[in-house]
């Protein structure tokens, strides 16, 4: 088994002689024999190992026990051990995120946090071949491309590397129980309270018995057929990029040539400018890139809004794709509600006159927390299909404050809370399908407001940045 760990380490050109690889160390039996691997092979490597604990406090005596038994693997194996606690419940909450990817948020700003202080070059993380799949399996079920077929990448961005990726489950338990390492359990794998353990525990299972034994490796095979053919159209595309692409003075021009290109070429290439502008593809969907490519056809002078605060422009047939010129009291941003993501929680950095703004969705099952706090409000959607718009004030703008029935104009109310004019520019607005449902730190609408019959929560929190890190 260890020649097929180095086998698939070389192949991936993971590691480089010398350099100092953090492992990410639950207690598990993944995390566990991932780290004792390694140990075995770091001389033939010739890397330097450490190890990281992040003990979430969600299972209280059981999470410590994580902790010392990870604690004390390390100093067995001579291998220097950084461990710390987190909330996650709080620290989730805080953020608007699901505990599962607050916790995912935490553990990924420790170890990047330990590899800028101890210089680590590489963090080694324990996904094996069964995670595979169910990721494979769980995109394929809410819909994705190529790229997204890929699943998980045994490298990525040339820093998080996934050593055991082609080990199984089974071999990964029965490497631990050969070796007498006795791992810690997580009971709440077992559970099926999120849509991975169902994968894992319910419809896996199913297809095992009902259609193909061997799903995970056929699920793993097909994985690596689409990496070798998303390597190639990422090559081809990266030259017409460079070819067709242009960006400068925080803008990209794309020549209309491009738009002769086979569409699954043009398709990448426009998601790549977006990105390259952008920083990210948060909220570009499939119908984006479509507007897109009609707006090359539609003549000079036309324009199309795109999410992020994004306009795109036909200029003589070239595309030009920007940031929005706005007034000073005009940053918009604007998302439709996708109740999937929203579940999780997402959260928009800076993204409005200084604010991080954090968002998700719950219901009336979970404890909601109402303290004295005028930067995070609750507010029932009624419609699933809602867009959510985040933004300054505009001429006209109305609103029905809490408790009244009929609308009061916002310059009135303003006044009434005697907000000075030059602050009033500065205070974002959240509207519910083009309502206003908050003023942020002031008043919520009453038209928003949640009863034991509201299905559909939204939370939405402002915050800054050093207000979270004080």
């Amino acid at each position: 088994m260890l020649k097929k760990v180095i086998r698939f380490i070389n192949e991936n050109q993971m590691v480089e002689d010398g350099e100092k690889v953090l492992v990410a160390l639950s207690g598990g039996p993944d995390s566990i024999c991932l780290l004792h691997m390694l140990w075995l092979l770091k001389d033939k490597l010739n890397i330097e190992l450490h190890a990281a604990h992040l003990n979430h406090c969600l299972r209280g005596s059981e999470a410590d026990k994580d902790e010392d038994y990870a604690k004390s693997f390390c100093e067995m194996l001579d291998i220097p051990f950084y461990s710390k606690k987190v909330d996650i419940n709080n620290y989730s909450k805080n953020l608007g995120l699901s505990s599962e990817m607050g916790g995912r948020k935490a553990r990924y700003d420790f170890f990047n946090e330990l590899k800028d202080k101890h210089c680590i070059d590489k963090i080694a993380v324990a996904h094996n071949a069964n995670d595979q799949a169910e990721t494979i399996l769980m995109r394929l079920m809410r819909g994705t491309g190529i790229e997204g077929l890929i699943g998980i990448k045994p490298v990525r961005d040339n820093i998080y590397i996934r050593p055991i990726l082609s080990l199984t489950r089974q071999e990964i338990e029965n490497y631990c129980e050969e070796n007498k390492l006795n791992p810690r359990i997580d009971k709440t794998n077992l559970e099926t309270i999120y849509s991975r353990n169902k994968v894992r525990l319910e419809l896996i299972p199913y297809i095992k018995e009902n259609f193909n034994e061997d799903i995970v490796s056929t699920l793993n095979r097909f994985s690596k057929t689409m990496n070798i053919d998303n390597d190639y159209l990422e090559e081809v595309c990266k030259k017409k990029y460079e070819k067709f692409c242009c960006k400068h003075n925080n803008k990209i021009e794309i020549s209309k040539d491009l738009f002769n290109e086979h569409e699954s070429i043009l398709s990448r290439i426009l998601r790549k400018a977006i990105s390259n502008l952008n920083g990210n593809l948060y909220n570009i969907e499939k119908v984006h890139i479509h507007d897109i490519i009609c707006l090359s056809n539609q003549g000079t002078g036309k324009k199309i809004n795109l999410p992020n605060n994004l306009i795109a422009e036909n200029v003589y047939d070239n595309i030009v794709i920007k940031f929005k010129t706005l007034a000073k009291n005009s940053d918009v941003i604007e998302f439709k509600v996708d109740e999937e993501k929203l579940k999780d929680g997402i959260v928009l950095e800076n993204s409005f006159k200084g604010y991080t703004i954090a968002l998700r969705i719950t219901n009336n099952s979970e404890v909601l927390d109402f303290k004295n706090n005028n930067f995070i409000k609750y507010f029932d959607l009624k419609d699933s299909n809602s867009v959510v718009t985040i933004r300054g004030r505009m001429n006209g703008d109305k609103f029905t404050p809490y408790g009244m029935n009929g609308n009061k104009k916002l310059k009135d109310l303003f006044i009434d809370l005697k907000i000075p004019k030059d602050d009033r520019d500065d205070i974002p607005l959240v509207t519910i399908n083009n309502e206003i449902a908050w003023i942020v730190g002031y008043r919520v609408s009453d038209k928003f407001k949640i009863s034991r019959k509201s299905k559909r929560i939204l939370q939405v929190k402002f915050y800054r940045k050093e207000e979270e890190n004080a």
